[in-house]
């Protein structure tokens, strides 16, 4: 799966000058430095772009959505923005367009000024995509190593995330903003915020007193293999790795987080202690005991009379999509009879970390599932779905 992209060429989309809240697009033109001329009393604001980045370029913007004009002035705004050269005009658009939580990435390159290597990008992309998946998942729950569990979690979220590649920015490198849903998708983005920071913490820690624990202890905060291995993925090849949040000014600023600026930054030299603590976290993250509820949908043996393995495509008991065991005889021929029967076998073991927790050990009590004909055929159907979205 890859996200979902926003447009990178020609005007961005326009907002419906009705729905724009003025508030919300006063908010979003401070944000960006455009300056505000006339007393804070006025019924209008006159808005003028960053150190007249655009001359020619001024917002009326009314004080509030109940005067007459409003919404005229309002469609002024919207394409005098549509059509100003400020390079924030374009991200205050999007902001109104596709209201959210906005996640900024830079990484800034060695070498001369406007040059990248041609991989850059999607090396950005790369990392802003495991962090955000990282994020989400933490914020359903804790793990020091996810593997291939919650997946689908991740994967629904990345969904609802529009993304818009900025190419060479200011200086040297490479620029990525997300929009994420908010409040809906609020748990993931202060998951992260907060994760990121404890991992700044820890690897401040690491690097001055020289032990792990730290990483050990920031997996409550929402730190895991994968979100270190995201920061390592930005950082790489770069001198600096950034990441920046502008909470939806739509929905306001999430609790406990206040006015304070999210920005927070990593570098080459960080990347010793990264490494380490990607393997610490992988090594503490247990097996975990399990009984699943699945479909047979491969099986494979060598010899007609020996052990074979048997893939599951998981209907409940772990939050993965498919799990790999290998069966005894006996059991082997029960679960090739389940798939014969398109019937559900349930059996226990345990999860293991090795290959992404999809991999079941010491499985034992494997039996078929007796269900009614209505549940059978719903299982089935969840089955065939889930193998057109795989």
């Amino acid at each position: 799966m890859t996200l979902p992209h926003g447009p990178q060429d020609g005007a961005p989309p326009l907002p419906d000058p009705a729905s724009v809240d003025p508030a919300v697009l006063a908010t979003l033109l401070a944000r960006h430095g455009w300056v505000r001329r006339g007393g804070p009393s006025a019924r209008y604001g006159r808005w003028t772009p960053p150190d007249d980045a655009d001359p020619g370029t001024s917002l009326l913007v009314p004080a509030g959505g109940g005067f007459d004009d409003a919404v005229e002035l309002l469609a002024d705004a919207v394409t005098a923005l549509s059509h100003s050269r400020s390079p924030s005009a374009r991200s205050i658009l999007l902001a109104l367009t596709v209201p959210g939580d906005e996640l900024q990435w830079r990484r800034e390159l060695p070498g001369p000024a406007g040059t990248a290597p041609w991989d850059d990008a999607e090396r950005l992309q790369r990392a802003a995509r495991a962090m955000l998946a990282a994020g989400a998942k933490a914020g359903r729950t804790r793990a020091a190593y996810f593997g291939a569990r919650l997946d689908a979690w991740a994967g629904d979220f990345l969904e609802h995330v529009l993304v818009v590649e900025q190419g060479l920015v200011v200086d040297n490198g490479g620029g990525l903003t997300a929009y994420t849903p908010a409040p809906e998708g609020r748990a993931a983005v202060t998951t992260l915020v907060r994760a990121l920071e404890a991992l700044r913490d820890a690897v401040d820690y690491r690097r001055v007193s020289g032990g792990p624990e730290a990483f050990e202890n920031a997996v409550q905060a929402g730190v895991s293999r994968e979100l270190v291995q995201s920061v390592e993925e930005l950082v790489r090849g770069a001198t600096a790795g950034r990441l920046s949040v502008a909470w939806s000014a739509a929905a306001g600023t999430p609790g406990g987080f206040g006015d304070r600026r999210i920005a927070l930054e990593f570098s080459p030299g960080d990347l010793p202690a990264l490494e380490e603590a990607a393997a610490l976290l992988e090594r503490i993250e247990p097996a975990v005991a399990v009984t699943v509820v699945g479909m047979v949908v491969r099986l494979k043996r060598a010899d007609p009379a020996g052990p074979g393995t048997v893939r599951l495509r998981v209907l409940g008991g772990a939050e993965v999509s498919e799990v790999r065991l290998r069966l005894a005889d006996p059991a082997y021929r029960l679960a090739a009879e389940a798939h014969l029967a398109g019937a559900p076998v349930r059996v226990s073991g345990r999860l293991e970390r090795r290959g992404g927790f999809r991999r079941l050990t010491h499985p034992r009590g494997l039996e078929l599932c007796g269900l009614e004909e209505a549940e059978r055929q719903r299982l089935l159907k969840t089955l065939g779905e889930a193998g057109q979205g795989a």
